[in-house]
């Protein structure tokens, strides 16, 4: 069935030579498969490089018309390994990379598949700025629209805060703009509803940032971790400017385990920004520092050297509204367990400042100032694999259990685990009390499912 399908694609192909494609036997297909998530193994039908909304309309159009099932690749960083599935065809939207900045200086239009780090370049050259990610491979549409954490965020507000208009192509192939209703569902349904080939984003004056790492002294990690978190919990109570925002990190490194904070200053008063590093500073011994005035692309250029390009195994999330000394104690002994492997890492994101505001123009569910913890039990060597993921899983179970008001009862959709199992979960850990909503538009603008490998699959949740 699968030779059948393909050869009628390949027909398809030939009448529309500018669509680029491979096939599992083409010199180039390992290398436009390759995706993070290396467990993946799916071997998809073909992956087509469509040039334009057009392109993407016509593949559509095809796939559904030939009970060809697909799936829709950005940046390819799904951490399930969503961007491909066995014998579906991959419409890789990487080719519609575009970043066309309006004239009056407030917005942007992005093609479907361009990268974070492409879009953080190209503002820089005006001047300007946007939320991003940390990891500049990651594709932006997904980050944006599954939710959005990020280093500017407090001051500016989420990935999906940033969306005011979009393009896409419905299950039946036309492409529409979206009107109000559809861009709320798109602000954290992502690719529920149609293949998303243009958004119109909110940017910001912004030429330079104060951005770095802090290397913490880790011979004792356990310590050093409660520390700085007992102190920045004490500075925090006290207020905190919305141009700052930081994010600790934990990983291997040839040395050992490292404790680091990534700072961010998201203004050109760098003066102010140089006295609030000193207080952060004074939190924990610091033996390195490599924090200076920059730029947003540079910080992700920086970062680009801390992310494997694949990994194995998998990753685990909560949400606390503060670390607690209960949670730093469960967090700190987990660190020494951590396995042994460059891949295994534990993240603490921030949600707080505009990030936080309450907004009823997005389905995103968890609006209330939290710390979002990513328990990343990954591994570059397969040997690594089971023991990375049972110390992820292992430290997720442990924080479960802690005072249940602290933590949220909300997953942040792009590092929680797949619910493979239907009716195995509530989707109002995703959605909050938006989930009528995301359904009502689902079975508007899909009811057959067509988008079924969407993220997330909402025949699983209840």
């Amino acid at each position: 069935m699968a030779n059948t399908k393909l050869t009628s694609l390949e027909s398809f192909l030939e009448e529309h030579p500018h669509i680029t494609y491979a096939t599992p036997s083409s010199s180039n297909y390992i290398s436009l498969r390759q995706i993070f998530a290396r467990d993946q193994e799916a071997t998809p039908l073909a992956i087509v490089r469509p040039q334009s909304a057009a392109d993407v309309s016509l593949l559509v159009k095809f796939a559904v018309s030939n009970s060809i099932k697909f799936t829709i690749r950005t940046g390819g960083h799904n951490l399930s390994g969503a961007a491909i599935a066995q014998d579906a065809l991959a419409i890789d939207m990487r080719d519609i990379a575009y970043v066309n900045i309006l004239a009056d200086k407030k917005s942007a239009k992005i093609g479907g598949g361009v990268l974070v780090f492409d879009v953080a370049t190209a503002l820089e050259k005006e001047g300007l700025a946007t939320p991003v990610g940390a990891v500049g491979s990651v594709g932006y549409v997904g980050w944006a629209t599954y939710g959005g954490y990020g280093p500017l965020s407090r001051q500016f507000g989420l990935g999906v805060d940033q969306i005011v208009g979009a393009k896409i192509v419905k299950s039946d192939g036309e492409v529409i703009v979206a009107d109000e209703r559809l861009l709320k569902g798109l602000r954290g349904g992502g690719g529920l509803f149609g293949v998303i080939v243009e958004l119109e984003i909110k940017v910001y004056p912004l030429k330079n940032v104060l951005t770095g790492t802090m290397v913490l002294d880790s011979q004792d990690l356990a310590s050093t971790f409660k520390r700085f978190n007992t102190g920045y919990l004490q500075l925090s109570a006290k207020g905190m400017p919305s141009q700052l925002v930081l994010q600790q990190m934990i990983f291997n490194s040839p040395q050992g385990k490292v404790m680091c904070v990534a700072f961010m200053w998201s203004s050109e008063d760098v003066e102010t920004g140089r006295t609030w590093l000193g207080k952060i500073e004074a939190l924990a011994t610091v033996v390195m520092n490599t924090v200076a005035v920059s730029t947003v692309a540079d910080y992700l250029q920086g970062n680009a050297a801390l992310v494997p390009e694949s990994v194995h195994g998998a990753g685990f999330t909560h949400n606390f509204r503060e670390i607690t000394s209960e949670v730093a104690e469960i967090i700190s002994g987990n660190l020494l367990k951590m396995a042994e492997d460059p891949g295994c890492m534990f993240v603490v994101h921030e949600l707080k400042g505009a990030s936080s505001t309450a907004n009823n123009s997005s389905v995103f569910g968890t609006r209330d100032e939290h710390f979002m913890l990513e328990i990343i039990g990954y591994a570059l060597d397969i040997k690594n694999r089971e023991s990375a993921m049972a110390w992820a899983e292992n430290t997720w179970a442990e924080l479960a259990k802690t005072e249940s008001s602290n933590l949220l009862p909300g997953k942040y959709i792009s590092l929680d685990r797949p619910v493979l199992e239907p009716g195995t979960a509530p989707l109002s850990r995703l959605y909050g009390l938006n989930c009528r909503e995301v359904l009502a538009l689902k079975e508007e603008y899909d009811s057959e499912d067509v988008f079924s490998h969407a993220v997330p699959q909402l025949k699983n949740y209840v």
